[in-house]
């Protein structure tokens, strides 16, 4: 779905310029020509991106960018004054009023749609993000710190790359008002300190007099550990070809110079929401993939992870004729601790003997929670003999060190386990299981703290 983006002239001929060049680049386009139809708009459809002239009649651009900003259902539409005066002043008030860019008439064509394709997409992951937050809540996740980070754009972590000293030291001192700065000259140690260090921005001199800018932005987006962070390119006018050239590398912005002082802090807190907007999800998105195969209780892997899982280990077996067994382990007389101890200490029993399962086998072992106080255990590349050693080892381990409750009681557990190997290139999951389960079967019929590996 393409952005859909409001333009608000009281000029139809403004608004019609605008409107041909965005619809060039496939935005659809929604028009307003005063402040209270923009507001109107903005209340009752979905908007992705405000084009706002500042100059109108009734309510100006600066009063309508004030009530978006204040009202919790538009706050979060980023809003670019389009303005005639280019004064300090104006951007001084359109930054007060919540502005979130800027652009001068006569509108350039790569800085309209630079602008409105960079805020766009910040307002699809604002978007995504606070649908995932109120998911959250809703299943009792809270939150709050992580996502008010998310929504902001200060106190960020920005790496200038410029040997020109003075030109460096200008954009230092502006953003160190609102950012922790670093200053590099040169590209190997600022590409070095970039992969290794956390920063939420690279702003990169595309007139580097000791390296080439666009080489560093290149292999910024190459490398696994800078491919998202946001890069804005600085560079002097008229170097159109250059800049063209750097936003298809996958530069995210650019500033002319000579630079802006309140346009410069402007497009760094845009890309710095970028950022925080991006992490954010990608550790939503992680998290959710981890709760989905993961038990809540233990941290094992859960059974719906096993059952797919399983499957693929048993190919790769068969298909390298290597060895594989499988360790089904239940604690015997389980449910004696739910009923004397309460289900809180029957539950850090399960942590504490989740621990120690772990303690017991390789990490290329799958331990699983297979149900209950049932874990099941997956050896890759281990004879029956093998993991019967490894199941002894682990059952005299379990009996001889008691479990605690919250009041220090000593709780006296022991376990049973059951064996089976795979056997052959026709044997399946379903089979393999079903043997370690009978294994255990015979255990628990010997008696408890038992081992007992099943017949081929």
């Amino acid at each position: 779905m393409s952005a859909r983006i409001l333009v608000v002239d009281d000029i139809p001929a403004n608004v019609k310029l605008l409107e041909a060049r965005l619809k060039a680049e496939y935005f659809q386009v929604l028009s307003a020509f005063s402040g209270m139809d923009a507001l109107e708009i903005c209340a009752n459809d979905r908007v992705d991106v405000v084009l706002l002239d500042v100059m109108m009649p009734g309510i100006d651009g600066f009063e309508v960018c004030r009530r978006l900003k204040q009202a919790p259902e538009t706050q979060h539409i980023p809003v670019v004054m389009v303005t005639a005066l280019d004064q300090p002043s104006d951007k001084v008030q359109g930054l007060e009023c919540g502005a979130d860019d800027f652009l001068t008439k006569p509108v350039d064509d790569i800085a309209l749609i630079t602008r409105v394709k960079s805020l766009a997409r910040l307002k699809t992951l604002n978007d995504e993000m606070m649908m995932r937050a109120v998911t959250g809540r809703q299943l009792g996740v809270n939150e709050n710190a992580a996502l008010e980070r998310a929504l902001s754009g200060d106190f960020g972590r920005v790496m200038i790359v410029e040997d020109h000293a003075r030109s460096a030291q200008k954009l230092q001192q502006v953003l160190a008002k609102q950012h922790d700065t670093v200053v590099e000259a040169d590209i190997n140690r600022a590409i070095e300190q970039l992969r290794n260090e956390s920063f939420d921005l690279a702003m990169v001199s595309l007139n580097l007099q000791e390296g080439d800018g666009l080489s560093l932005c290149a292999q910024l987006r190459a490398c696994d550990a800078t491919r998202h962070l946001p890069i804005i390119v600085l560079i002097d006018q008229g170097a159109d070809a250059r800049l063209l050239r750097g936003l298809d590398s996958g530069v995210n912005d650019y500033l002319l110079r000579p630079i802006e002082s309140h346009e410069l802090l402007a497009r760094a807190k845009t890309q710095i929401k970028r950022k925080r907007h991006t992490d954010y999800l990608r550790e939503r998105v992680q998290k959710s993939a981890e709760l989905a195969i993961t038990d809540c209780l233990t941290g094992l892997y859960n059974r719906r992870y096993l059952d797919s899982h399983l499957v693929t280990l048993i190919e790769d077996a068969q298909g390298g004729s290597r060895e594989l067994s499988v360790m089904m382990v239940d604690i015997d007389s389980f449910g004696s601790v739910n009923e004397g101890y309460g289900h809180r200490t029957a539950d850090n029993v399960l942590v504490e003997f989740a621990k120690r399962l772990r303690r017991n086998v390789r990490g290329v072992n799958l331990a699983t929670r297979h149900s209950g106080d049932s874990f099941l255990v997956v050896l890759p590349d281990m004879s029956l003999a093998r993991a019967s050693q490894i199941a002894e080892r682990l059952r005299s381990q379990i009996a001889a060190e008691p479990f605690l409750d919250d009041q220090s009681n000593r709780i006296r557990l022991t376990a049973s386990v059951g064996i089976a190997q795979l056997c052959g290139p026709q044997d399946n999951a379903q089979a393999l299981l079903k043997r370690a389960r009978t294994a255990l079967s015979n255990a628990n019929q010997r008696g408890p703290n038992r081992v007992a590996s099943a017949a081929a």
